[in-house]
């Protein structure tokens, strides 16, 4: 059958080698500087490279030689073993979180410390969508002591779903011990891995040590990662579009380099968040160029055959309002016409302080029309309905036709959250704004969301495992 399908194009081939060609002249001429003295001493080791003041320079074909041996495609399984994603290969995928600090609640959308329970029930929130394929981090708890925030906010996270995880890990010195609470309760993680570790440098040209030792600790596991950077273009990047792509290019390269150095054919998705810096306010935010470097940073991944990590346009808004609207909209849509693979970021507002579950509900909303663009329809003789149109004729009725008969259940789109009224019904239900009908489907929603089957015994092997770490 012949599927008609939008698609989104932003360079073609000649710009896309000029931009390879200028982001190999950074890694050649300018480098990157490692702050981790073990990976810049493997880099040197195995690369025969040399290092000054901590900085490296990487030579054209080194990058090439990495390009080649990252894998085209990443399966993700679920933490009961089960294939749930090939990243590389299928459409773009969505995730729900961000290390928000606070929680805007949705009964009067009022900001709260964010806590253990508000974890819980976000992760849940994600988990009962069906467009949300991979749940991250979705915030940093505020009701424990601070030196295991990770491992409580970690232990809620793998307890309360069964989906894919993205997993951030705020103090880095954690990391290793939240990977040994997972193989307490899972066993071997690199075997049908279902855990996505997010490692981010610090722009410009940063290789913190944080960052490159977390890697190598994920890698060795076996674990497939993400490698993204985040600009605030006139500050930490150059304000022009093509600059700040070249600079974050030039990053997710040189961690793609440390990546294969430490284990060749090790997983890994690039990506960025290209966000813009306010002189005037002191704030970032996304402006629509950061959408278009983000699908030309989807375009660059396309080339190297390397699966691609997304803006999701988060970070806009003061919860879920006009202003998130129009960024996730864009944003998405953009993206899943494009070639991105994850945008594994939903849910956050007021420049990604806060996560609002409401804004988890509307935006499963916008991808599952999003969703219903990219798929396109069908153009053949059955469709095109050829035969029943002459068999009708001019000014009588399709109602009763085998083509609205067969197809007016999915024909057409049905929000799962607003109700399509006429004036008069909406009038009825007592004029409702569609602000109210999103509070209280989202509160219905967390209501209901079920814990996993082992939640209980999931949380109480966790907890033993952080009070003996503790100790």
């Amino acid at each position: 059958m012949n599927n008609v399908r939008p698609r989104l194009t932003l360079m073609n081939e000649e710009q896309i080698q000029e931009a390879h060609r200028n982001v190999l002249r950074v890694l050649s001429e300018t480098g990157v500087r490692v702050d981790s003295p073990a990976i810049l001493q493997l880099l040197e080791s195995k690369l025969g490279l040399r290092s000054q003041d901590r900085i490296i320079r990487f030579p054209p074909e080194i990058v090439e030689d990495a390009i080649r041996s990252a894998p085209h495609t990443i399966d993700v399984y679920d933490r009961r073993g089960e294939h749930r994603l090939k990243l590389g290969e299928n459409r773009l995928s969505f995730g729900v979180g961000v290390t928000a600090l606070f929680y805007q609640n949705p009964f009067d959308e009022k900001l709260s410390q964010f806590t253990r329970q508000n974890f819980q029930d976000l992760v849940r929130l994600g988990s009962c969508l069906k467009h949300y394929d991979v749940i991250s981090t979705v915030g940093i708890v505020r009701d424990v002591p601070e030196e295991l925030t990770d491992l409580y906010g970690s232990l809620e996270h793998i307890s309360n779903t069964t989906k894919p995880l993205v997993l951030l890990v705020s103090d880095e010195n954690k990391f290793p011990a939240v990977m040994g609470m997972f193989e307490c309760l899972h066993g071997d993680l690199g075997n049908r891995p279902f855990i996505i570790p997010y490692f981010n440098p610090v722009s410009p040209l940063v290789m913190n040590a944080g960052t490159v030792d977390k890697m190598k600790v994920a890698i060795e596991r076996g674990l497939p990662i993400i490698f993204s950077n985040y600009s605030m273009a006139g500050a930490s990047t150059p304000l022009t579009p093509a600059g700040t792509l070249t600079l974050l290019m030039a990053e997710l390269l040189a961690g793609l380099v440390i990546s294969q150095t430490i284990k060749k054919g090790a997983p890994i998705l690039l990506g960025m968040l290209p966000v813009y810096f306010d002189m005037r306010t002191m704030l970032n935010f996304y402006d629509p160029q950061s959408i278009l470097i983000s699908v030309a940073c989807s375009e660059m991944m396309q080339h190297y055959g390397i699966p691609h990590c997304s803006t999701s346009g988060s970070g806009t808004g003061w919860g879920m309002d006009m202003i998130a609207a129009d960024t996730y909209w864009m944003n998405t849509l953009s993206l899943l016409l494009s070639h991105g693979h994850l945008a594994p970021f939903i849910g956050d507002s007021h420049g990604s302080k806060s996560i609002a579950p409401t804004t988890i509900v509307h935006v499963h909303e916008i991808i599952d029309q999003a969703i219903r663009l990219y798929n396109g329809f069908q153009l053949d003789d059955v469709n095109s309905a050829v035969d029943e149109i002459g068999k009708v004729g001019p000014g009588k009725s399709f109602l009763n036709q085998p083509s609205t008969l067969k197809n007016y259940k999915n024909g057409y789109y049905v929000s799962g959250v607003y109700p399509r009224y006429s004036m008069e019904n909406w009038q009825k239900a007592g004029e409702p704004p569609a602000r109210q009908v999103l509070r209280e489907k989202t509160q219905d929603l967390l209501a209901s969301a079920p814990a996993p089957d082992d939640h209980d015994e999931l949380m109480a092997k966790g907890e033993e495992f952080i009070r003996h770490l503790s100790l």
